[in-house]
Formats: structure tokens, C-alpha cells, sequence
């Protein structure tokens, strides 16, 4: 189709072909080139590095860098935390999304920002603040103090920073997910005579569960992986206060390379079952946007 423009004939195809012609294929294979260099210098060639010093003495010393007591305590509490952390961190992310999806209120993107704090502050530094609000000489720390209860340097102190860190996100994957669903489904349940638990367990739930598995991957996976925060509040006792992460960072520094490495390894294959998980349910959404 052409037309007329100012007195002058244009005709849409020839420009395509003039634009098509005008380009330049070496520079697309430039830029793939650049990016995979990129990739390679800080993801790759790192990672393909890591596994080759954990198995470079074979599989048996690798098995038995594993089963270290040390190795076993830091891989049980970071299992336990995990445990702790994730759940309470889903209903809550479940609970806050569902107040910022479903209502309009004074304040609203107020409260939005402060769902994001987490992204925004540095894990060392809300360590940090931890120790000044808990610690022996903080706000609660002579209240503490008196009731011998004990939060810096044990677990509760780094289940409280593994939440603080991992807070935003279940309710950050769930928020956009009940905004597109809309209010239809569950007013029709309601007519229906459905009560509230029955609206969310049979309706709300099911259109928001790819989102809600999604954030607890992301939550469960950074609660793993959390280093600067639990390492200010933990103490970094081996045996004691020491999470698998914590494990490869003192153990390369005690010249345990291949223990460090080795527990490296298992960090980098709950990353890959993650990566793994998340490309599952990011097809199982998308295959639900189409249906």
C-alpha cells in the first residue's frame, strides 16, 4: 500500500527493504560476542571453576568433605531456618498482598515502600540494625538481658534477619497476580453463599498459586543463600551459629579449599534446582495466560 504525503509518493515495503538492507549483520554477532565473553568471564568460566576444584582430588574426598560434622551442623541450621523462615514469611507475604491488592487506602504506596525496605538496604547493615535494637547494650538488650533470653549470636537472631532480608518477596510475585484476577470470581462466590476461608481456598488460591510458588523459590533460595546478614548477627561460630554460606566463607579462609569449595557445590545445586523450578512455573503461567 503507498500514499501520498506533502506532494510526495511513499510506499511503506521499500522503506522496509531500504531499512533491511541498511543493516549491518556483523553487528548483531558483535554484540552476542560481547555478551558472551561478559557471561563467560563472571558466570561461566567462576562456576565451571568451582566445580573443578571441589572434584579435583576425585569423588571420594568430595564425599567426605561432605560429611564433615561441621559441614552437616551448618547445612541442619540452615535447613531449619529455612524451615522457620519461609513459611512465616508466606502467610504474611500472602496477608500483605492481599490488603495492598483489594483495597485503596490512605498511605497505600507508603506501605508499598516499606514492603521494599529489604531491596533497598544493605543485609550488613540490617544486621546491623538488628544488634543495636537486640544486642547486650541495645534498645531490648538490658529487657533481654534480665529474662536471659539470648537473640544476637543464636538462632533467633538469624531467623529475624534471614525474614527481614526475605520479606518482600512472596508478596511481591502475589500482588500483581490478584490486581490482574480481579474482585469477579470472588464476588460470585460470595452470592453464592461461600464464607470467606471457602472464597480463598477454592478461589482466590487457585488463581494465585503459580505467583505464591514462585515467590516461596525466591524466598526459600535467598534464605540458603543469605550471607551479610546472618554473618553480623550469627557470631560465625563453627558448630554452632555457622550457616552453610557462613561454612564456605571461614573455611576458605582457613585454607580448606576443598571444603569450601565442596560446600560451594551444594549452594550452587540448590540454585540450579531453583532456576530449574522457576523456569516450570514460568511456563505453567504463561500456558495459563494463554488458556
Amino acid at each position: 500500500m503507498s500514499f501520498n504525503i506533502a506532494g510526495k509518493f511513499f510506499n511503506p515495503s521499500s522503506q522496509k527493504k531500504k531499512l533491511a538492507s541498511s543493516d549491518r549483520p556483523w553487528v548483531k554477532f558483535v554484540l552476542i560476542g560481547i555478551a558472551i565473553v561478559y557471561l563467560a568471564l563472571i558466570l561461566f568460566i567462576p562456576a565451571a571453576n568451582v566445580f573443578a576444584q571441589a572434584f579435583q582430588s576425585g569423588f571420594g574426598p568430595f564425599f567426605e568433605n561432605l560429611s564433615q560434622p561441621v559441614f552437616l551442623h551448618a547445612v541442619k541450621l540452615t535447613v531449619i531456618i529455612a524451615l522457620i523462615v519461609v513459611p512465616v514469611n508466606t502467610v504474611f507475604g500472602l496477608c500483605a498482598a492481599w490488603v495492598i491488592a483489594r483495597n485503596q487506602f490512605r498511605g497505600r504506596a507508603l506501605l508499598i515502600s516499606i514492603l521494599d525496605i529489604p531491596f533497598a538496604v544493605s543485609p550488613v547493615v540490617a544486621g546491623l540494625m538488628l544488634v543495636l535494637l537486640y544486642g547486650r547494650t541495645g534498645w531490648f538488650g538490658p529487657a533481654l538481658n534480665a529474662a536471659n533470653i539470648k537473640i544476637i549470636f543464636a538462632l533467633p537472631a538469624m531467623v529475624i534477619a534471614s525474614a527481614f532480608i526475605t520479606m518482600p518477596f512472596v508478596a511481591r510475585e502475589v500482588i500483581p497476580v490478584l490486581e490482574e484476577s480481579g474482585f469477579d470470581q470472588e464476588e460470585a462466590a460470595k452470592t453464592l453463599g461461600a464464607n470467606d476461608w471457602q472464597i480463598f481456598w477454592r478461589v482466590t488460591l487457585p488463581n494465585i498459586r503459580w505467583g505464591l510458588l514462585y515467590g516461596v523459590i525466591l524466598t526459600n533460595a535467598r534464605v540458603m543463600g543469605e550471607f551479610g546478614a546472618v554473618s553480623v548477627v550469627s557470631g560465625n561460630i563453627g558448630g554452632k551459629t555457622q550457616t552453610l554460606p557462613l561454612f564456605v566463607e571461614e573455611a576458605y579462609k582457613q585454607y580448606q579449599t576443598e571444603s569450601a569449595f565442596a560446600a560451594a557445590v551444594l549452594l550452587a545445586g540448590l540454585a540450579l534446582v531453583t532456576l530449574v523450578l522457576k523456569e516450570i512455573l514460568e511456563r505453567k503461567t504463561q500456558i495459563k495466560d494463554i488458556e
